[in-house]
């Protein structure tokens, strides 16, 4: 299965990916929502910053998933907390994932850089920053 993942421009997160210096991408809801459940190891990332240009630059493989019981803030925290080498989390990150009742931790690797490119986002809901397209090709522009 092939995703397209928004990552935080402020943070500089896709930068990071890239460098290996984050390998963990964090996504949180007070319920089980995508990716919870529906993603798995061998499964492809494909990464847009959420600043506005629509272009994707980088992918990367899923190594491990870890998607978390049902938890209290304090619990949630602690398990970002426990992650916080491979997260890279920013302060603004860590306070919008940290305390979610529900967590996914994707480790990803062999994270490369690719040569821009947009994708057609029209059969998708407008603010989803965790889009599984099956195949990248179905959505490539």
């Amino acid at each position: 299965m092939e995703n397209v993942v928004y990552v935080d421009h402020k943070a500089g997160e896709l930068e990071r990916l890239v460098s290996g210096e984050k390998t963990i991408v964090i996504r949180g809801a007070t319920g089980r929502k995508l990716p919870y459940g529906r993603i798995n190891m061998g499964d492809v990332l494909y990464f847009i910053r959420n600043n506005g240009e629509g272009l994707v630059r980088a992918k990367a493989m899923v190594d491990r998933v870890v998607n978390s019981a049902r938890m209290t803030p304090g619990e949630s925290k602690r398990f970002v907390d426990e992650h916080a080498a491979g997260l890279q989390l920013s302060d603004a990150q860590y306070k919008k994932w940290a305390g979610k009742r529900y967590l996914v931790l994707i480790t990803v690797f062999n994270v490369e850089d690719l040569e821009p490119f947009k994708i057609d986002r029209s059969g998708y809901r407008k603010r989803d920053d965790w889009l599984p397209v099956g195949d990248i090709d179905s959505v490539k522009v």
